[in-house]
């Protein structure tokens, strides 16, 4: 029983903390004669939604003199989710760092790019470093358009509008821009905090963009086949692994702004890392929630409470309880139906919405030799760098495995040169995105090598230590990266019952970092309006100020 006394322990020592923290020297004067309640918040899974949840509750509950206590339960040892860095040549210490997850993010991202100010996050605006070469977009068959950043940027958009047409960019800017800016309005009143992301959806007039398809959006809109099948499709393929037929018009959207890309160095789940440090929650890794459950009220005055039960990770002994410690509020911050997490009586009154996710394989390795410019049928100083792919003529949405058609593959980077710290030499870095794990007949063709039959290992640790010429290092990692973008015009509420909350509802709109924080803002804000009795609707205080309390709670605070 070594967990439940260390949750206990945490628990109280956290709370009496934070009544202590939270209130100004004002206010502890009077809670000599009135000790304040302490509202104990449990939060499950400390990636970008739980992470930021636990960020916002502490930023609220400071700005209201609320005292809150916060245990966040993360089942891995790390905090970030699917913001994942790994070393290159499998050596700890090393300088660079690579990203397996989310990659990048964008200035427009808000609460990430804010985050990163805050927090003195140093950013780079580009993955690659010392690399050459050009960035191709290819079929499988043939190259269909290329754009060399070594070229001025006037050159490129020359070459676009020759391919494209001035006006078939011009109206998919315009459309994206307008479709961006309609998403942005959920960050402010009224629009946000939002109980029913369904609702949200309806009033910000953004129907049309997730129950259509993204190719349905984009012919509704007049962008001709061209831009779309062999230049926006190549980018959903990239951003969510999903040809235009299978994501709908939304994240097709979302996949066409990358301007400002940028990353944070040394992996992105620094930010979120930050923001649980910030939030001076309990942290308590490798321990996994395995069953939510109702603690009955000894008055009705007192609310119902949730008890969690839980046991730490890869532990096969029976679950170790904690009955005795009750939560307030609970936060599911990971999808639920990847969770295992137990409920009983009837903590769920509906179900909890399950949605399909992409299996995606990311493969990171080194090798001395560059991309083969015969593999991809161009000249030799036009040697390819980055990959993005679609669909060849002829190929259907399903072509090949998951809809990766001839290619393959849905893109490879050339990250940049590292050191080989076995032979002091400078090689190439690489990810490939991939339907399924690559085979030396693949990595054979990319690099104009032979890349023996033999060399690809079963598991991750077999392979990560793996050196055979001419690959050095070796990582592969399979994601259930992001759920299909099938159209959908209802989405899964936050808002479970009274004091249990869900984020994931958020990765059938749109599924990003930025998003997942979100949702994970807003619930911390519902969290904070319920606390002070806040309706949402409405933006006013109810109970103590009632009809006459008189002010726009929401827009004076936000």
């Amino acid at each position: 029983m070594r967990l439940q006394r260390l949750i206990l322990a945490a628990v109280s020592v956290a709370s009496a903390i934070s009544g202590a923290d939270v209130l100004p020297a004002s206010a502890r004067a009077e809670q000599a004669l009135k000790p304040q309640q302490v509202r104990n918040i449990a939060i499950i899974g400390a990636g970008a939604a739980g992470s930021s949840a636990a960020y916002y509750l502490r930023q609220y509950a400071e700005e209201h003199d609320l005292a809150v206590n916060i245990t966040l339960f993360e089942k891995t040892d790390r905090i970030g989710g699917r913001t994942l860095t790994i070393q290159p040549f499998g050596i700890a210490g090393l300088p660079e760092s690579v990203e397996l997850g989310a990659s990048i993010f964008i200035e427009l991202n808000a609460i990430l790019y804010n985050a990163t100010r805050e927090f003195g996050l140093e950013t780079t605006t580009r993955e690659e470093d010392g690399v050459g070469g050009i960035m191709v977009f290819w079929d499988g068959d043939k190259i269909r358009f290329t754009i060399d950043s070594s070229r001025s940027e006037w050159y490129t958009k020359a070459r676009l509008v020759w391919r494209y047409g001035y006006f078939a960019l011009k109206k998919s800017q315009t459309l994206m821009h307008k479709t961006i800016a309609k998403f942005l309005n959920l960050y402010e009143p009224p629009y946000f905090p939002f109980k029913s992301l369904t609702q949200r959806v309806y009033e910000l007039e953004l129907l049309d963009e997730t129950s259509l398809t993204g190719e349905e959006f984009l012919q509704k809109n007049k962008i001709p086949d061209l831009l779309s099948y062999e230049f926006i499709q190549a980018l959903t393929r990239v951003n969510y692994a999903s040809n235009l037929a299978h994501i709908h018009g939304l994240e097709t959207m979302v996949s066409t702004a990358p301007e400002g890309a940028m990353s944070v160095v040394g992996g992105n789940w620094r930010i979120f890392d930050e923001m649980v440090k910030a939030s001076h929650a309990t942290f308590l890794p490798n321990t996994s929630v395995t069953a939510i459950d109702i603690e009955e009220a000894d008055a009705p005055s007192s609310g119902q409470k949730y008890i969690l039960k839980t046991q730490s990770s890869g532990d096969s002994a029976a679950v170790e309880q904690t009955q005795d410690v009750a939560f307030d509020d609970v936060v599911v911050a990971t999808p639920y139906q990847f969770s295992k997490i137990t409920t009983s009586n009837n903590v769920l009154e509906d179900a909890i919405d399950e949605i399909p996710y992409i299996t995606l394989h990311v493969t990171i390795f080194t090798s001395p030799f560059e991309l083969s410019p015969a593999y991809f049928k161009v000249s030799p100083e036009k040697r390819p760098a980055t990959v993005l792919t679609t669909l060849a003529d002829g190929e259907g949405p399903t072509s090949g495995v998951q809809g990766a058609g001839k290619a393959g593959f849905y893109s490879i980077s050339t990250l940049r040169r590292v050191g080989n710290p076995r032979t002091g030499k400078l090689e190439y870095l690489y990810k490939i995105f991939s339907p399924e794990r690559v085979t030396p007949e693949l990595l054979s063709d990319l690099l104009g090598v032979k890349v023996p039959d033999t060399f690809i290992g079963s598991t991750e640790q077999e392979a990560a230590h793996e050196a055979v010429e001419p690959i050095s290092w070796y990582y592969p990692h399979v994601f259930q990266s992001y759920p299909k973008g099938f159209p959908r015009v209802t989405f899964q509420d936050p808002v479970i019952r009274d004091g249990l909350y869900y984020t994931s509802g958020m990765e059938s709109f749109i599924s990003t970092m930025e998003t997942n924080a979100l949702m994970g803002k807003n619930v911390a804000r519902l969290i904070i309006d319920r606390m002070m009795d806040v309706d949402e609707e409405k933006g006013t205080m109810v109970g103590e100020l009632g009809d006459d309390g008189g002010r726009n709670f929401l827009q004076e605070e936000l």
